[in-house]
C-alpha cells in the first residue's frame, strides 16, 4: 500500500504506466474483450488486470496518467455495433471519471468495434477489468507532465 496512490493500481500496472511515453495508448477493457490475445500483440506483450468496474479502473489510472492534449482522440470508447451514437451507462460513468480527472468536460470519441481492436493491438498495454457490462472498452493516449514552475 502506498500513500496517495489508488490501491487498485498494482505494481505491474504502475510499472507499465510509468514506462509509457507521450503518445502511447493504454486500453482499459471489459471482461468480454479478447484481452489476452490482443495484449500479446502490444508493446508490453502481456495482459494486466484490475478486478474492478471500468469506471473505478479509469478513475485510478487517470489519477496518475495525464491525457494527451495535442490530439482529439486521447479518450475513446468502443461504439455499440449498429448504434454508434448510443452511449450506454458504463460509458457515461467513465465519461464522468474522465471529466473529473481533467477538471473539465473532456471529449471522448467513438471507434467502430473492429477499428478499436486494431488500435488496441498497437497500444502499449491492455488492462482487463472486472467490468461485465457490454462496451466497457476504452482507449487513452498518454500526455505529458510539465516541468515544475520556476
Amino acid at each position: 500500500m502506498l500513500k496517495g496512490i489508488n490501491p487498485l493500481l498494482n505494481a505491474d500496472v504502475l510499472q507499465a504506466l510509468r514506462a509509457m511515453g507521450h503518445g502511447d495508448d493504454l486500453i482499459i477493457a471489459d471482461t468480454n474483450f479478447p484481452s489476452d490475445s490482443v495484449a500479446r500483440q502490444t508493446v508490453l506483450g502481456k495482459l494486466l488486470r484490475i478486478d474492478a468496474t471500468a469506471a473505478e479502473v479509469v478513475k485510478a489510472v487517470l489519477s496518475v496518467l495525464p491525457l494527451d492534449t495535442f490530439v482529439n482522440d486521447a479518450a475513446a470508447r468502443m461504439e455499440i455495433v449498429g448504434k454508434p451514437n448510443e452511449i450506454p451507462p458504463v460509458q457515461k460513468e467513465v465519461q464522468k471519471e474522465i471529466d473529473a480527472a481533467e477538471g473539465k468536460p473532456w471529449p471522448m470519441i467513438s471507434i467502430e468495434r473492429y477499428a478499436f481492436y486494431e488500435r488496441s493491438k498497437k497500444a502499449y498495454c491492455v488492462i482487463q477489468t472486472g467490468e461485465r457490462r457490454f462496451y466497457g472498452c476504452f482507449a487513452f493516449r498518454k500526455g505529458v507532465v510539465p516541468p515544475d514552475a520556476e
